[in-house]
């Protein structure tokens, strides 16, 4: 058989008649048939765009150009490619299966095809042998990092320049007498772009970030994986990566909500006005600035660097040097500040060129990276007030400016978009509840063990097995669904937001059923395993 994949737009429509069907027409249609003249037997040909899409999402070792260019009629000479084969074995999908997946959809044949698109398994047979699970899920992040630095660089036309010139910005740049809290804010201004600009910025696919830079940005990654504890059964780097994963699927999900949701520079005397027009599709400008998207997941994956297994209220108890030093969120804290310092080492500069060429962009990185890895702080009720109340300004019916005027519906929609960034964060940090069933009780299981055994290492008051069942509920009742009800409600990430609400409360449901004896499974699994290192002893 022979197979083709074209990417564009199609008419479609029903033929009407005795023999009515429903059909495609178009330019693309016509392309594609034409394709076919020059496939092989059993292989799968891409036209150019359909190859700058996976590059664009990570998948760009999914695809392999033709030795020469095809001839279509109409068209003349194209470069074509073929897909390669992608087939991992079975004994890494699963055992990759319990350290991360994508957020589930709504039938598990989708669900498992799903999977293995997002933790991008790609790799030829002979290139995946021998890697580790953990060099497999960095090699996952440096591809989704990678594209996203592609669109970065597109951004600016694709100029990557040498940034010697900011050490001294770098240097003072997170480094004040305050803490990382400190420089948390309400509101992050969003980057304004002209609209000629959007429109003339190259196909992120077509941008090469260095081998220099890709070497640096794996290495980077490979010692962030490093600082996450592996002996953590929750808080591990297979759990950053799982929100990575989560936190990717709804930036892609991100959706247009009005005709005036996107951010714009002024131009000539009127420099200092912004036009709220559409330029890129996007909810309050959040992914029309590719610098955002990778802040955001970036901070993603940092956001647990060398959590302790405990949380912050215990680090402070114990008087533990963190918890002197940050006081409040002391893991967070501290997972913001190794990550940034080892970004600012020297043989980090190539990546860094990448992610930003000004000053400007360089703080506003570190502001996106600040707050988004705050908002993992879920326990402090302080910060909870704060948080409540912020989405109460931004979203409620009588937030909207009084003021008509666009320099108020600027900061307004700044707001919006700052407080949608918090939250995204904070659904895919437990988007696991928000997920199937399988996917929810693994990483509980995985929390539970990690809770269990500090308290049987004398790291905490109380023993979690007596409240597990009606905590995990009320955890339900109090903030994953309030939570996946205000994904909803800011009208931001589409079918995603139903999603979430769904599956979290088909899983409370079944936790309700099931979760007093899977309480007693956790509990037996420990012991069991206890008794077995006793005996190696």
């Amino acid at each position: 058989m022979l197979f083709r994949n074209l990417s564009g737009q199609v008419t479609a429509g029903v033929l009407r008649g005795e023999r009515s069907r429903f059909q495609l027409f178009g330019d693309t249609m016509n392309t594609a048939a034409r394709m076919e003249h020059s496939g092989e037997r059993n292989r799968i040909q891409l036209s150019q765009a359909s190859a700058d899409m996976l590059k664009e999402a990570g998948l760009g070792q999914w695809i392999m150009p033709r030795s020469s260019k095809i001839y279509v009629k109409g068209k003349g000479d194209m470069q074509t490619y073929w897909l390669r084969k992608v087939k991992a074995p079975k004994s890494k999908v699963s055992e990759l299966k319990n350290e991360m997946t994508t957020l589930a959809e709504s039938a598990e044949t989708e669900e498992e095809s799903d999977y293995t698109d997002e933790v991008g398994l790609g790799f030829d047979d002979d290139s995946d042998r021998g890697m580790t699970k953990i060099e497999r899920l960095v090699e996952w992040n440096v591809e989704v990092l990678t594209s996203l630095l592609q669109q970065i660089i597109a951004s600016r036309g694709g100029v990557v320049n040498e940034i010697g010139t900011l050490s001294n910005a770098e240097k003072k740049c997170g480094s004040g007498n305050g803490t990382v809290l400190d420089e948390f804010t309400p509101i992050i201004p969003l980057k304004r772009f002209e609209a000629e600009e959007l429109h003339a910025r190259p196909s992120p696919g077509s941008i090469d970030i260095g081998d220099k830079a890709k070497s640096q940005l794996r290495s980077y990654l490979s010692q962030v994986a490093g600082m996450y504890r592996s002996d953590n059964p929750f808080h591990n780097f297979q759990h950053a990566s799982h929100v990575t994963a989560s936190v990717k699927k709804l930036l892609t999900r991100i959706v247009k909500v009005g005709e005036q949701n996107c951010l714009a520079a002024g131009s000539g005397s009127q420099q200092d006005d912004v036009n709220l027009i559409d330029l890129a599709g996007h909810s309050y400008g959040i992914t029309s600035d590719p610098l955002t998207q990778f802040a955001v997941v970036f901070s993603a994956v940092i956001h647990d660097v060398d959590h302790p297994g405990v949380p912050n209220a215990q680090l402070v108890k114990e008087n533990a040097r963190n918890a002197q030093i940050y006081k409040k969120s002391v893991a967070e804290q501290n997972s913001v500040d190794l990550a940034w310092d080892m970004l600012m080492e020297d043989n980090f500069s190539a990546l860094r060129a990448c992610i930003y060429q000004t000053e400007s962009d360089l703080r506003r990185f570190r502001q996106l990276v600040v707050n988004t890895v705050m908002a993992t702080d879920i326990v402090d009720k302080e910060l909870q007030a704060l948080r409540k109340n912020r989405w109460e300004t931004a979203f409620s019916n009588a937030s909207v400016p009084s003021e008509t005027t666009l320099e108020h519906q600027v900061g307004h929609d700044d707001r919006k978009a700052t407080i949608v960034i918090e939250h995204l964060i904070q659904a895919s940090d437990v988007s696991h509840t928000m997920q199937h069933w399988h996917i929810y009780k693994d990483w509980n299981e995985r929390f539970f063990m990690e809770c269990y055994g500090a308290y049987r290492a004398g790291r905490a008051d109380s023993d979690p097995s007596v409240n597990w069942y009606q905590g995990e509920i009320g955890f339900f009742d109090f903030y994953v669904i309030p939570l996946a009800k205000k994904l909803e409600s800011c009208g931001v990430f589409g079918v995603s937001s139903d999603e979430y609400l769904n599956y979290a409360k088909a899983n409370r449901e079944e936790w309700v059923r099931e979760g007093e004896a899977l309480v007693m499974q956790y509990l037996a699994k420990f012991n069991g395993e206890q008794e077995r290192r006793s005996s190696l002893k």
